[in-house]
């Protein structure tokens, strides 16, 4: 390309030197040649870059973060001149994005696939554009290209570690009073019925009163009076902390390579608490409970108690794009939504926080008799303050169950032994807490 331009440039130099000097012919061809050049190959350029166009396709636009995401590149030279070389630039704004390329001699006609692997390492929803292709002429001396715009939209969940076991909620247990509340699951309690609505499922249809009434009638539901599972996640800005981090990129020709790396969370309370959060609704809704959730980050985030997988898709997807920037502690969190839980239900919080607040928040629910849990993240290894100390020893003074996560510990080991822990402590006595003054 270098040598193309030097070529173009010295042959109008010399012709038109050689024209305002001795006027020889000669001269004249060369600075002739030169133009001609030039508008050869700027023709050349922006004829064959109109022809260029590029697809996108994947099969999946949700994933984890800790997977390897792969997308399908198609790259097309619809015009019949061949292209020196075409650059094509992923400008998606997912870390590492992997499927930039550069391609030479694509004839006319031709058609160019590729493979592209990212390995995901942060969760939000990323635009899988937009892809910038250019080329240009064999001299090298234009450029031209066209931006093709981002269709469609990944949205990168949270890490899901397995929880082995969990303590089971104490809570109330099924055959207890029928809850007066309409399902949209099916429960073994009946409540009547009512006419078809598109979109109800097949086996909720009831078969002799719709023959009876001449029209499709399906069966409503009342929740089961099994305990709801309630999850708070703390995301007050004053409570998080994180340490300086730099994650590590894993190259494309590693990956091919390669089993799928290993991903380890970065210092930060807020990815800790998140990942906790995800794994305690994917285990639980797993096992068949009905799983509320509750925040107040960039937006204040309720999602009624309910055991459907897509009950745990809504609250992977929120917890994708929550971000430690709300106002509210954990005790105003509670006290704006506690009141509206089934008494006997268990809230697990999630928090980091250091402040009295979490014992303001865990006396509110004993009073509406619910059953906390605390899954404290120990803000000291994020390098935040310390003092949670003290606040733990309070916590088990109420006979609250409590477990304290470090920076860096395995969450999978470090959340299946909270069921270990918590049998060294009397759930009975849970049924009568102990409030301090």
């Amino acid at each position: 390309m270098k040598a193309g331009r030097i070529l173009v440039a010295l042959l109008f130099v010399i012709g038109l030197v050689g024209v305002i000097v001795s006027g020889a012919a000669l001269y004249s061809r060369f600075l002739y040649l030169s133009v001609l050049l030039i508008a050869f190959a700027w023709g050349w350029t922006h004829w064959a870059a109109r022809g260029l166009t590029l697809e996108r396709q994947t099969r999946e636009l949700r994933a984890n973060v800790g997977d390897v995401f792969e997308e399908q590149f198609k790259l097309l030279n619809n015009s019949r001149l061949a292209m020196p070389w075409i650059e094509v630039l992923n400008q998606s704004t997912m870390p590492f994005a992997a499927g930039s390329r550069l391609f030479t001699l694509v004839l006319g006609r031709q058609r160019r696939n590729y493979l592209a692997r990212t390995w995901l390492t942060r969760r939000g929803g990323f635009p899988l554009g937009p892809t910038r292709i250019t080329t240009g002429d064999p001299f090298g001396l234009f450029t031209a290209g066209k931006t093709t715009p981002a269709n469609e939209t990944l949205i990168v969940f949270p890490i899901i570690h397995k929880i082995e076991s969990f303590p089971f909620p104490p809570g109330l247990l099924p055959g207890g009073q029928v809850v007066q509340r309409k399902s949209h699951d099916i429960t073994p309690h009946a409540s009547g019925v009512r006419e078809y609505v598109h979109g109800d499922a097949m086996k909720r249809i009831h078969w002799r009163t719709s023959a009876r009434r001449g029209q499709l009638m399906v069966k409503e539901f009342e929740q089961d009076p099994q305990a709801e599972i309630w999850l708070y996640l703390d995301s007050q800005f004053l409570v998080h902390h994180e340490k300086p981090y730099r994650q590590a990129e894993v190259p494309l020709d590693a990956m091919l390579f390669m089993k799928r790396p290993e991903f380890k969370l970065p210092p930060s309370t807020l990815e800790y608490a998140v990942s906790i959060t995800a794994s305690l609704a994917h285990y639980f809704i797993g096992q068949r409970f009905s799983v509320g959730y509750v925040s107040a980050g960039q937006t204040y985030t309720i999602h009624p108690a309910e055991r459907s997988e897509r009950q745990e898709a809504k609250i992977l997807e929120t917890l994708s794009f929550v971000e430690a920037n709300g106002k509210l502690s954990i005790a105003a969190l509670v006290s704006a939504q506690a009141s509206q839980l089934p008494q006997g239900s268990s809230v697990i919080l999630v928090t980091p926080t250091t402040r009295p607040d979490l014992l303001h928040a865990v006396d509110d629910l004993l009073l509406r008799s619910l059953r906390p849990v605390v899954i404290s993240l120990d803000a000291k290894t994020f390098g935040g303050p310390r003092g949670s100390d003290k606040l733990i020893d309070s916590l088990r003074e109420r006979r609250v169950p409590v477990h304290v996560i470090p920076c860096n510990a395995d969450l999978p080991q470090a959340l299946s032994q909270i069921s270990t822990n918590f049998k060294t402590q009397d759930v009975r006595s849970w049924q009568t807490p102990i409030l301090s003054p």
